[in-house]
């Protein structure tokens, strides 16, 4: 039997009613899904955005970078001359103690001398060479400069033979020992010879005064033109006379 107008309206109202309902039912699924791609879209943006440094960023840290790296180089530069000083003071002091033990190796005083001579100074005998070599008692040195330092024979030092048998030699070692170049150039060594206290031993006596005991002191400067002289070394020997 063949379905009446009457149920032919009623099942098109259903089904239109029917499909409106499922519409509606897809319709906030739908959004929802497109706010979500909407939100990420919009959350990428952001971080990639976030992921670089900004100016101000990026020269804050080329500022540390500038700071940390002088304060590097500073103290680079302070151990490097620490340890250029310490070489200079060990070398000097070296240089002292070689020329202390040539004044304590000589007399006291010249043979058939007076003990008690002054002032205390080298005769012109023994100055005539212009060098030491002729130096045989402790006044021979009083005032005895030398610049750069040279050895008893005026043979500048770092290229002087080693002594043989005791003795100094006046000859030159070979080239490839030598001292670098100029490394004493502004180097000189000075000495003083006087008279102290016997009973204290400490206090230098005044010019003309006299006693058993006399002081030799060595010292090493480093003249540097731009800065002036600098004591780079110092020694102080006390050296008696005991009468027979």
């Amino acid at each position: 039997m063949a379905p009446s107008a009457g149920s032919r309206l009623g099942c098109r109202v259903r089904l239109s009613l029917t499909y409106s309902r499922l519409i509606w039912r897809a319709t906030p699924g739908a959004m929802d899904l497109s706010q979500k791609q909407h939100r990420t879209v919009s959350s990428a943006r952001e971080g990639s955005a976030r992921d670089g440094f900004t100016l101000v960023e990026a020269l804050l840290a080329l500022a540390l970078a500038t700071i940390a790296g002088a304060a590097l180089l500073l103290s680079v530069d302070s151990s490097v001359h620490l340890a250029h000083s310490s070489v200079e003071r060990t070398v000097a002091l070296g240089l002292a103690r070689q020329l202390m033990d040539e004044v304590c190796g000589c007399r006291y005083m010249s043979l058939g001398s007076d003990p008690y001579q002054w002032p205390l100074c080298a005769n012109g005998t023994e100055l005539a060479t212009g060098t030491r070599e002729l130096f045989n008692d402790i006044d021979d040195f009083k005032d005895c400069e030398g610049a750069p330092p040279e050895s008893p024979f005026g043979v500048e030092l770092g290229t002087d033979r080693a002594q043989t048998d005791g003795q100094a030699s006046d000859e030159q070692r070979d080239p490839h020992f030598f001292a670098p170049s100029g490394f004493l150039a502004n180097w000189r060594r000075t000495v003083d010879v006087y008279y102290v206290d016997d009973a204290n031993l400490a206090q230098r006596l005044a010019d003309g005064t006299t006693s058993n005991h006399r002081a030799v002191e060595v010292r090493v400067w480093c003249d540097d033109p731009t800065g002036g002289s600098r004591e780079l070394a110092r020694l102080r020997c006390v050296i008696a006379y005991v009468p027979e």
